[in-house]
């Protein structure tokens, strides 16, 4: 069952004790929806553990003006550290690696080009001799071939040096890239405000373990507040963007505020069978903090003359018993708007009946 509040005032109820009688009354009457929840900050927020770690420094207060990109705290990261000095060793050996590859293929470069050049003479000289008739074909074929492998090699060992190199290149700038990765997640990781606010709460004191997205602070705005409330889910239909809203917070004693429904969320929260609303204020008020408790009516329907009676008198089936002709009479009414305590009648009923309690 729903359970309202009424801001309104109660009216109270003639009553003939001899007979124990009510007479209806025609007065405003207004049907509400009941709400609660937290006075909050305009664009609050919680600001995030980035990483685990300890928390290395708090640079804010509470109660601090902050800008946006401003530094709020620095966490030390354990595990970011031990990946940056695994970063680094892996850099170091993809550089240490180059030197000796690189030398190698290059001597076998070196050794294939002087036989190639050695050949390439040795070819020239059969050459000659084949043209004297001072040797044979087969000898002069022999060092054609031995000429032709040569020059293979040679360039088999180019291309393996090119490809060593571009290899290794490769490597040794890709474990920079995450050098450069794990150094900027190394040490400190320092949090920053993401709009120009306040702090409003530092969750954690220095030294404290963190882990990953863990809340360590909230930021919001400095003098800008709304209210984020529940509602019953079984008053979901009832309730509209821009509907009125009469405004009780428990810090400000008595005083009853004006607002107005600004946002209705599309989700039912399964275990608490509520939906959250958020409600503007229609006047600024220097009193308020975040995190007051508040209490709220949503005017759905209002009257300015409506026939009322107490909702007690009613009985099951939309029925009352009133006095007609001096006898206990049962009749059937129709209920319109309706409050904790009193009910509208629309029909059945009139100002002159007789109502039996």
């Amino acid at each position: 069952m729903t359970v309202r509040i009424v801001l309104v005032s109660v009216l109270v109820w003639g009553c003939n004790k001899s007979h124990n009688v009510v007479k209806p009354q025609v007065k405003p009457l207004m049907e509400a929806v009941y709400a609660s929840g937290f006075v909050v900050s305009d664009q609050e927020y919680q600001v995030y553990s980035q990483a685990d770690g300890t928390l290395a420094e708090v640079l804010v207060r509470e109660g601090e003006a902050v800008k946006k990109g401003d530094a709020i705290l620095k966490i030390k990261s354990i595990a970011s550290s031990a990946r940056y000095h695994q970063a680094l060793e892996t850099y170091q050996q993809a550089l240490r690696n180059k030197i000796p590859v690189l030398s190698e293929l290059t001597a076998f470069v070196q050794s294939a080009q002087s036989k190639m050049q050695l050949d390439s003479v040795n070819l020239v000289r059969f050459s000659n001799l084949l043209k004297a008739n001072a040797t044979t074909r087969v000898e002069f074929d022999r060092a054609e071939l031995q000429y032709k492998n040569s020059r293979n090699d040679f360039e088999a060992a180019k291309s393996r040096l090119t490809k060593a190199q571009t290899d290794l290149e490769t490597n040794a700038k890709n474990a920079y890239n995450q050098l450069q990765i794990a150094e900027e997640e190394s040490g400190n990781y320092t949090v920053r405000s993401d709009i120009d606010g306040v702090v409003l709460k530092i969750m954690k004191e220095q030294g404290e373990l963190l882990r990953r997205s863990e809340a360590v602070a909230v930021i919001g705005k400095p003098a800008a507040f709304y209210l984020k409330l529940t509602i019953d889910e079984l008053d979901v239909q009832r309730v509209k963007v821009g509907q009125p809203a009469l405004i009780k917070i428990d810090a400000l004693s008595d005083k009853i505020v004006k607002g107005k429904i600004t946002k209705v969320y599309p989700l039912v929260d399964t275990r608490q069978q509520s939906l959250r609303v958020d409600v503007a204020f229609e006047e600024n008020l220097s009193e308020l903090i975040s995190g007051m408790a508040t209490e709220v009516n949503i005017m759905v329907q209002q009257k300015e003359t409506a026939l009322v009676i107490p909702k007690q008198l009613l009985l099951p089936g939309d029925s009352l018993w009133i006095l007609q002709d001096n006898k206990k009479q049962k009749i059937k009414i129709i209920r319109g708007i309706e409050t904790l305590d009193e009910v509208e009648i629309t029909s059945g009923i009139t100002q002159e009946s007789i109502l039996i309690n």
